[in-house]
């Protein structure tokens, strides 16, 4: 099993930071619902904290805090650029390290920007996804399946 212990503090935080980043795309991709969106990232670690047996480094990202700077980028341009490519470097390093876990992480990663998505009713619609979300979740969707490495 592959672990927190596995990775240095700077891999550790490459990796943890990946679905929240994730989840941010997705919220700074239309206005609205930042507060609803922000919560069901929150409820998508809670429920992922009991989905998770058997993936020891899912465990431990679940039972991370979500924590994303959200000064660090300028511009939801910015943290869409930033963002995917600090995904493809987070699925890199998990497929070399815990490959046993990548699939996992891949799917945590994906659903919780989903989740995110669909949190906000859009205005004049019975589909809870906006089509700019549903554009960023393929762009997220994409650089988790880049090729590993």
């Amino acid at each position: 099993m592959t672990g927190k212990a596995d990775f240095t503090a700077e891999e550790w935080h490459l990796i943890v930071q990946g679905p929240p980043t994730a989840g941010m795309i997705v919220i700074t991709a239309q206005r609205g619902g930042t507060f609803r969106e922000t919560f069901s990232m929150a409820k998508s670690y809670a429920a992922a904290g009991k989905e998770t047996a058997g993936h020891e480094l899912l465990d431990e990202i679940v039972s991370h805090r979500p924590e994303l700077d959200r000064t660090r980028y300028r511009t939801p341009d910015d943290l869409r650029e930033h963002g995917l490519q600090h995904l493809r470097d987070a699925v890199a390093l998990v497929a070399a390290k815990a490959p046993a876990d990548l699939a996992a992480y891949r799917e945590f990663t994906l659903a919780l920007a989903k989740n995110v998505a669909d949190a906000h009713r859009e205005r004049g619609s019975d589909d809870n996804t906006s089509a700019p979300e549903r554009a960023a979740i393929d762009e997220i969707a994409a650089a988790l399946a880049a090729p590993a490495g």
